[in-house]
């Protein structure tokens, strides 16, 4: 797997690129001398483990035969206090489905994966990261 980056302009703004060719812009805030032209590296780690989580929800739900019709997920997080670097120190998850869903195969499903199968939780934990969520089921 690589990964490229391009600086596009004369301040923070940069391109990602996977070798598929698809394309994220970051940014550093404007407190840091950014233009909020993209992503902060750190709001894209929330959406890696968000992206990460939802695909092993939405495989578990689909081989459990369980309809969705709707799925997002809200994610906070906050970072460590006067520290450099400065860690995600707390992340919370809600995960808001919907459908003709059972409510324990729900919260089995992400259970399992924030628990066992998604790399990015592990990579957060491993960092002391504590993680937490909630299912809200049809509301």
């Amino acid at each position: 797997m690589k990964v490229k980056l391009q600086r596009i302009d004369d301040a923070f703004n940069m391109e990602a690129t996977d070798d598929a060719g698809h394309k994220v812009l970051m940014d550093a805030g404007e407190s840091a001398g950014g233009k909020g032209n993209g992503v902060r590296p750190m709001q894209m780690l929330l959406m890696g483990l968000g992206g990460c989580s939802a695909i092993d929800v939405a495989m578990i739900l689909k081989k459990q035969r369980q309809e969705v019709t709707d799925f997002r997920i809200e994610i906070a997080g906050e970072r460590e206090k006067e520290k450099e670097p400065a860690l995600w120190e707390d992340v919370h998850l809600v995960f808001h489905l919907a459908g003709n869903i059972d409510p324990d195969k729900a919260e089995r499903a992400v259970e399992l994966s924030m628990n066992k199968y998604c790399s990015v939780a592990e990579t957060l934990r491993q960092g002391k990261t504590n993680l937490s969520w909630e299912v809200k089921l049809n509301q």
